[in-house]
């Protein structure tokens, strides 16, 4: 079972987090500690949150007041209501919160069913409840109700994918193909994008561009997807891989339907609200370029830029590692667009971000991102921890870790396979012409 402990300020925003899920029956509320009751056990977001206002009024000092946990248990566990309760109540008990008003949620919007706890972190004196060795506090207790409770082990997950760590790819090294290929044959399993850019955008943080080709076999036109690596400053750097090579995952077909399926998933999810939130926020106290990056990398978001020749910014991608998703500027909203940030970082204009929504109103569901628990970034981005992409030229590859993380190879797509060798051989042919 894995914890993730979140701090805000936003009571109304985690709150409506929470209670919209509850709304569109992807999860309800499973216990509730020192909370005001209804007699249908029906709650609003308002009446929650009165239970939590004399703890705020009585605060001292503590900037960030609010408490947001969620538990985790593998998704092969199955858990009943009972013992999600008791669990929730061992675990903030433990944590020095079992005075505490508290509500627990039980979210089943994914194949992990999981619970929330929102409560605050400061006593009925106003006092901030001591957090003291939280995370080494909490991974023990979490160990602990996974025994009692014949829990699987996070640990030993944890420490297996410790080991899968990896680095963006080495142009030079004799393995590329297998360095490509577990970055090709992972991401499109995990990440949700919409456009070939978006995809090349996330592939350039591994040092990794996707390319479409296309021609006639057999008197049909055909189309197809190369890969190539880049070196340090983001030139081809290798020979074409053909799609074929790594999987129908990575083919111009299984793409062109990955495409479709994540418009229509993000279309339903929060993440667009989510990270458009996180933005808005930057924008308003980033200083400049560098600033805004590594504002928005703290938060697991990366900004892929373009910039043309002369310099100019026509193309801003957003990459979310808290949702797996991928967003050009353009499609969050045209004050995200590739322009406004070219008269920001080129001409000195910083764009003014007017936030429109009411703070009071069930629109807020992810309001402030910072007090919502985020899912780990996985192992094999340690590398973002960097401001900007890192060239992983100067030091040993652990790329070919990833393997035993990904299922097996799919057989070769032969179709394409043919095309991409009846292109070599045209372009043999025009050579020999010459």
């Amino acid at each position: 079972m894995v914890a993730k402990i979140g701090r805000g300020q936003n009571l109304t925003g985690v709150l409506s987090y929470n209670q919209l899920k509850v709304e569109k029956e992807n999860a309800e509320i499973l216990f509730t500690n020192k909370m005001l009751e209804t007699p249908d056990g029906q709650y609003s977001v308002a009446l929650l949150q009165r239970s939590f206002e004399p703890y705020l009024l009585a605060n001292r000092k503590t900037e960030k007041t609010v408490l947001h946990i969620s538990l985790n248990p593998d998704p092969k566990d199955n858990v009943s209501d009972e013992k999600f309760n008791a669990i929730a109540q061992e675990y903030m008990e433990k944590m020095g919160y079992g005075e505490q008003a508290y509500v627990v949620f039980k979210h089943t919007d994914i194949e992990r069913t999981h619970i929330h706890i929102v409560s605050v972190c400061v006593d009925e004196q106003g006092r901030k409840i001591s957090d003291s060795y939280e995370r080494r506090r909490s991974m023990d207790i979490c160990r602990e109700l996974e025994q009692k409770y014949q829990l699987a082990c996070a640990a030993e997950k944890e420490s297996k994918h410790n080991q899968k760590a990896f680095h963006p790819v080495d142009y030079k090294s004799n393995e590329l193909k297998g360095q490509v290929a577990s970055v090709v044959r992972y991401l499109p399993k995990s990440y949700q994008f919409q456009s070939l850019g978006e995809y090349n955008a996330l592939l350039s943080l591994f040092n990794i561009t996707a390319e479409e080709v296309s021609g006639e076999l057999h008197g049909k036109l055909k189309q197809g997807l190369v890969y190539f690596a880049l070196n340090e400053n983001g030139e081809k750097a290798s020979n074409p891989f053909k799609a074929s090579l790594f999987g129908k995952s990575a083919g111009y077909i299984e793409l062109q339907n990955h495409f479709t399926t994540s418009k229509a998933s993000l279309k339903e999810s929060d993440a667009g609200i989510t990270i458009r939130k996180a933005i808005e926020t930057t924008l308003q106290w980033a200083t400049d370029e560098p600033d805004f990056k590594k504002q928005l990398a703290e938060k697991g978001i990366n900004v892929v830029v373009r910039r043309n020749e002369t310099g100019r910014i026509y193309g801003i991608t957003f990459i979310d590692h808290n949702s797996k998703s991928v967003w050009n500027g353009s499609r969050l909203g045209k004050e995200f667009s590739a322009n406004v940030f070219n008269h920001w970082w080129n001409e000195g204009q910083k764009p003014e971000i007017i936030n429109a929504e009411e703070p009071q109103t069930i629109s807020t569901q992810a309001a402030i991102s910072e007090s919502l628990p985020t899912d780990k970034i996985h192992d094999l981005f340690d590398f973002l921890h960097y401001e900007s992409p890192a060239y992983a030229g100067d030091g040993p590859s652990t790329i070919e870790g990833l393997g035993g993380l990904l299922p097996e190879a799919q057989g070769e797509d032969f179709d394409e396979q043919a095309f991409a060798d009846r292109l070599r051989k045209k372009k043999k042919r025009r050579n020999n012409n010459k």
